[in-house]
């Protein structure tokens, strides 16, 4: 199946100098393309090697309780969740992580087709020094 059921659109690139039904793609190229990495294998790898494992626990075993917020686990989003989930907030090597997306134009031409969608997912657990670098 070539084209989208519900509009009817390409799925691959089409060549433009043919105009016909039976327009010859190129080689098969798809119009929009999703990227994307597993984050699961990711996660059991950072708890594979030791020195990550340390750090990951960090906001347990060497976080500063003197009321000003130097990371995250100081604020009360962080006290909140582990309050309504306190299973989850009894064991330190669950990990907190924040998804942030921004759509964003490359080319600065609100008319152009193309466009990216970056997703990032940011570990909170890490102690400070190490988001920095």
């Amino acid at each position: 199946m070539c084209n989208c059921p519900t509009c009817g659109v390409s799925h691959y690139k089409v060549k433009f100098d043919e105009c016909t039904d039976d327009a010859s793609t190129y080689n098969d190229l798809p119009t929009k393309v999703c990227w994307y990495l597993l984050v699961i294998p990711r996660f059991k790898q950072l708890f594979a090697n030791a020195h990550d494992t340390k750090n990951l626990t960090w906001h347990v075993d060497g976080r500063i309780n003197d009321g000003l917020l130097h990371h995250p686990a100081n604020s009360p989003q962080w006290k909140t969740i582990d309050q309504l989930y306190p299973e989850f907030g009894q064991d330190p090597r669950n990990l907190r992580v924040g998804l942030i997306s921004n759509g964003m134009n490359p080319f600065g031409n609100l008319s152009c087709n193309h466009s990216s969608w970056p997703v990032l997912l940011i570990i909170y657990n890490l102690p400070p020094w190490l988001c920095i670098k």
